[in-house]
This record gives structure tokens, C-alpha cells and sequence, in this order.
């Protein structure tokens, strides 16, 4: 029986490079190597070769490229008849990069039947910087002025990685999904990456790539021309009349 090998990362050259994501492990799935730091350079270079961070708070950095990778067609996410009915009631609003440290520290909060969380103060900071240097965006899903919903990830080029989404109210998550690959499919973003499948992702319409074929997306629509700076709609999209009046408020100018 052979011996596994996991690649170690210095965490003093951040521009160092990856080992290739074939030689992830089968057992557990993806794991590439271990290490490294959480700098806006090393995660440029993780995403930009289909690699992710992904470890419990009291571990060292693990980076993971799993076969196959679950991913979304933007113009293909499945909407339900009873979501259907949800997006045309309009009774929230939706926003992009309008509280980015409001939607990952709620992705990082206690969730029923999961004591922890893989999102710590390291993590959130990390993609927090990222997200001021314009690469991790936001959704955000509003009712009466309160953030229900959303969703966080990091966008190269012409390709978003999502990372992780919340909701605390019924849908609010899937609203998030459904206007932002809308959003991303009219910019022309193929793809959505959602790393690993669950039966919530795969009843939305996401489908299982090959490793391979998975990279050469990554490797094409990185090099492309992405939208630049703060994103924000430009698709119609519902904007509930308590969230107006919330942000018109005197002294609320977002994150």
C-alpha cells in the first residue's frame, strides 16, 4: 500500500505555487496540501487553479480540489413552481456588496445539528480583505430592513467560487442563488462553482464536472475581463420599500 502524501505550504513565500490539483487525495476527497497563509496572493493563486481553503479553526490550512466538482450553469439553476411563487412576491430585496461582513459572519454562525463553524476569525478576515481589493463579492436578502439571506465567494476573471450561504428565513438562501446567477449569466459567467454536491445544490440544478474539465473552465474564464470594483445589479431585481426607507436612513451607508 502506498503512502499518502499531503503537500506542505510555506507560509513565508505567499507567492509560492501549488502542487498540481490532480494529486489531491481520492481519501479524503480533494485534500491537496496543507500550510501556507490566507494572503490575498496565496488565495488568488489557490482560486485561480480550482483550489480552496477549507479547515476547522483549531487546524492547520487545508486546501482542497475535489473530484468531481459541483458546479452551476448560470442559465440553468432550477426554480421550483413554489420558489417560483416566492421570487414573483417580491416582499424582500436583494443587493450585491451592500454588507459583506453582515453575510459571512452569519454563514459563520451556529447552525442546528452543527455545534462549529470552519469560518474563524482567520477565514473571515481573509476574505473580508479580499472583498475590500474587489475579488469576494456578496448577496444579500433583505425583509423589513433585516438581512434573512445570502451568500459569499470570490470572483476571478469571469468565474465565481462560491463559499458559503446562509438563511434565516424560508428560501432566503435560494433567492440569493437564483438572482445572482442571473446576475453573472447576463455579465457571461458560465459558471458558478459550488465546490462539493448536497441534495439542496443538486434540487437547484447543479451538476457534477470532472476534475479536468472543471480546471479548463477555471483556466479559461479566469483570463477573462471581470466587472470591476463594487459590484451591483444590473438586472431588475425586487427592492422592497422597507429596504429603501432602511437605507435612506441618515448615516447608513452600507459596508
Amino acid at each position: 500500500m502506498s503512502a499518502l502524501r499531503v503537500y506542505w505550504l510555506d507560509p513565508n513565500t505567499p507567492d509560492g505555487a501549488f502542487p498540481d490539483p490532480a494529486l489531491a487525495l481520492d481519501q479524503p476527497n480533494g485534500l491537496l496540501a496543507m500550510g501556507g497563509d490566507l494572503s490575498p496572493q496565496r488565495l488568488r493563486r489557490a482560486y485561480a487553479q480550482g483550489i480552496f481553503p477549507w479547515y476547522n479553526p483549531d487546524e492547520s490550512i487545508l486546501w482542497w480540489c475535489p473530484h468531481p466538482r459541483t458546479v452551476f450553469y448560470t442559465d440553468r439553476v432550477h426554480v421550483s413552481r413554489r420558489l417560483k411563487r416566492t421570487l414573483a412576491k417580491a416582499d424582500y430585496a436583494v443587493t450585491l456588496d451592500e454588507d459583506f461582513n453582515g453575510v459571512i459572519g452569519a454563514c459563520a454562525g451556529r447552525r442546528a445539528g452543527n455545534p462549529g463553524t470552519w469560518l474563524g476569525p482567520q477565514m473571515r478576515a481573509a476574505y473580508a480583505k479580499l472583498h475590500a481589493l474587489g475579488d469576494a463579492h456578496s448577496v444579500e436578502v433583505w425583509r423589513d430592513g433585516s438581512l434573512i439571506g445570502g451568500l459569499y465567494g470570490v470572483a476571478l476573471g469571469r468565474m465565481f467560487f462560491g463559499e458559503s450561504m446562509f438563511s434565516h428565513a424560508t428560501d432566503a438562501s435560494k433567492i440569493a442563488l437564483v438572482w445572482l446567477t442571473r446576475q453573472l449569466h447576463a455579465w457571461g459567467f458560465p459558471l458558478l462553482d459550488g465546490q462539493v454536491g448536497s441534495g439542496h445544490l443538486y434540487r437547484m440544478g447543479a451538476v457534477d464536472l470532472p476534475r479536468s474539465k472543471f480546471l479548463r473552465h477555471v483556466g479559461e474564464e479566469c483570463r477573462r475581463p471581470a466587472p470591476a470594483g463594487r459590484w451591483h445589479f444590473e438586472i431588475d431585481v425586487p427592492c422592497s420599500a422597507a429596504h429603501l426607507e432602511a437605507t435612506a436612513a441618515p448615516g447608513n451607508e452600507g459596508d
